[in-house]
């Protein structure tokens, strides 16, 4: 499960991860990644989850399992980094192992896609 520390909360940091950060597309999820200077307090990750993956029940069963494929990739995330994991309505078919994938291989290619940090 992702530590409630690690769990994006502020507007502000979502807005700074999908407009100032690299995007990657995945089938069933797309990453966006942005490295933010002035945090060093470790990795912070957000989710989106839309209306068009299904009701209430289908929405948070997405969520848990973004929720938990993230929590597996959070150690090798640099501390400076926001990630918003938003969910397409293909997310809710796929079994968990492909969803799994598509979130490690969408971070991995949006960590190198974004721009490292000057400091």
């Amino acid at each position: 499960m992702l530590p409630a520390a690690r769990r994006m909360r502020r507007s502000v940091d979502f807005e700074r991860a999908v407009r100032g950060g690299a995007r990657a597309g995945r089938p069933t999820v797309v990453v966006h990644l942005a490295r933010d200077t002035d945090r060093t307090d470790g990795p912070l990750v957000g989710l989106v989850v839309s209306k068009a993956v299904g009701n209430a029940v289908h929405r948070n069963l997405v969520k848990r399992r973004l929720r938990t494929a993230a929590a597996q990739r959070i150690d090798v995330l640099p501390d400076d980094t926001l990630v918003v994991l938003r969910a397409l309505p293909r997310a809710l078919d796929v079994e968990y192992a492909q969803l799994q994938r598509d979130v490690t291989r969408g971070i991995d290619r949006a960590l190198d896609r974004a721009p490292r940090p000057v400091r």
